[in-house]
């Protein structure tokens, strides 16, 4: 079975499907119809899943955690692996089943998956409803309309401006501390490997004052974090001036005001100095050191950057078309430690087995483990998906026992270098945003401190959403333990 690495620790890809969802919660005001839906794969997914909620919710839907309950059962959808999918296909089959003893129900999928298969889903499956991709979901109403009617529906109508900026998302199953703003839509990278630029789109930005505005409205609803994300933060850029296109860097630089993402950093970092900011996700190729800058200005910006490199062989990268070398992404590394120094917490996406990979390039990847020192590192075999740069030119010609002996190789050093990392942190007091209780015990309260780790320490009388001072006693490879520090 498949085996990755995780901000919790290592885990089977099976456990990794049934974590990485978010269901929609119960609300009832006493509208019509209920909504139930499903979010599988990235932050991205699970910030567009609130997106969608908020839509309906002004449409007439109430929201319910239980899928037999619904008029309208929604998931949303990962295309990145093929194992993802198949999960998707799974719960349909079920949603389905569901449909057969509620035939008024309507099934719809949305977002990555959707996409890509379009009205494949719709026309030769036939096992929904309804197909919306992720920059179609305003259309949600009029494309339920048409199912009520007796009707199909689909949109995947991919967009250069929709940002959805005007939404103020549902927050669902929200711990009321931490929340997600979405900054960007879409890819303009073209990595060989995946599906993001034909899913998605291309990239486009938010304007920054709507992004500082959703920051402070959570601020002053009890919440102390949030997570800025994109598919490629760090190329974040937004102008005043939309007539800016088109025209060279010189022109631009003398045309309108153009916000960068260290600058944003910098704004949501100001709303307030109890408000934490992370973000998610870096490419090597633009991270500045503008960025890292903002990041050893404020406090509040925690000193955690998540950087995949995907493989540590120029070569292999080349063909990942990932347009940096091994040199330059360890130049990258040597910045954020020089910045932000050696206590700042880096961690990766790794891909074992991708075309034509051989066994010393492999050992390559593992060299560069070992010179990065990562806390903690996303990790799986190449799953050739259809559609992509690499499906055309490539063959996928790694055997599958090689991939997964690779990825084993891959999972044990990043289990001995998290070990090695956490006791660094032994004896040392940390700051810790506390999310709540801790997954073994209702003794224990879990957060995270600045790293981006999970930290465990006896409950006390400390609550949900307080900073707390804990001197870190203990470790695993997945979790620091220790005990609150009163001053």
């Amino acid at each position: 079975m498949e085996k990755i690495i995780s901000d919790i620790g290592i885990i089977s890809e099976k456990e990794k499907n049934s974590e990485s969802f978010v269901k929609s919660r119960d609300a009832d005001t006493g509208k019509s119809r209920k909504l139930y839906i499903e979010s599988y794969g990235c932050q991205m997914n699970f910030s567009d899943s609130e997106i969608v909620t908020s839509i309906l919710t002004k449409a007439g839907f109430d929201t319910t955690s239980e899928a037999s309950e619904a008029d309208l059962i929604l998931i949303n959808t990962c295309s990145i692996r093929d194992k993802a999918e198949q999960t998707v296909r799974k719960r349909l089959n079920h949603f389905n089943g569901l449909k057969k003893k509620k035939p008024e129900m309507t099934v719809g999928i949305l977002g990555c998956m959707a996409e890509r298969l379009k009205s494949k889903l719709l026309e030769e499956e036939k096992i929904v409803d309804l197909v919306v991709g992720p920059d179609a979901y305003r259309d949600l109403p009029n494309l339920i309309g048409q199912v009520d009617d007796g009707f199909k529906a689909v949109n995947t109508f991919l967009s250069r401006e929709e940002t959805y900026a005007d939404i103020s998302p549902v927050r669902l199953n929200s711990n009321g501390v931490t929340a997600f703003i979405s900054i960007m839509r879409g890819c303009d990278n073209m990595c060989s490997f995946c599906v993001v630029p034909f899913t998605r789109g291309r990239e486009r930005s938010r304007d920054p004052q709507s992004i500082v505005n959703e920051a402070k409205a959570l601020f002053e609803n009890g919440y102390r974090e949030v997570t800025l994300l994109g598919q490629n933060v760090d190329s974040y850029k937004w102008s005043d001036n939309r007539e800016l296109k088109g025209k060279s860097k010189i022109e631009k630089a003398n045309e309108g005001d153009i916000v960068h993402f260290y600058q944003l950093l910098a704004m949501v970092a100001n709303v307030n100095p109890e408000l934490r900011v992370r973000f998610s996700t870096s490419h090597p190729k633009d991270i500045t050191d503008d960025v890292l800058y903002a990041m050893k200005r404020h406090n509040n910006i925690c000193k955690y950057i998540h950087l995949p490199a995907q493989s540590g062989n120029t070569r292999v990268l080349e063909l990942m078309n990932r347009t940096y070398s091994r040199e330059e992404y360890i130049g990258k590394i040597d910045a954020i430690r020089t910045i932000l120094g050696e206590d700042c917490g880096i961690s990766s996406d790794m891909i074992a087995g991708f075309c034509t990979e051989t066994e010393d390039e492999h050992k390559d990847t593992i060299s560069l483990m070992d010179y990065v020192q990562y806390d903690f590192s996303y990790m799986f075999i190449y799953s050739e998906r259809p559609g992509t740069l690499a499906e055309k030119k490539y063959t996928d010609d790694i055997p599958e026992e090689i991939k997964k002996n690779r990825l084993s190789e891959i999972i044990a050093k990043q289990q001995e270098l998290s070990l090695a990392r956490n006791k660094k942190d032994l004896n040392k007091v940390h700051q810790v945003l506390i999310e709540g209780f801790s997954k073994k015990s209702d003794e224990h309260l879990q957060g995270r401190n600045s790293a981006n780790k999970v930290v465990v320490f006896p409950k006390r009388n400390f609550q949900k959403g307080q900073y707390v001072h804990v001197l870190v006693k203990d470790c695993t490879s997945a979790t620091l333990i220790g005990e609150a520090v009163i001053s």
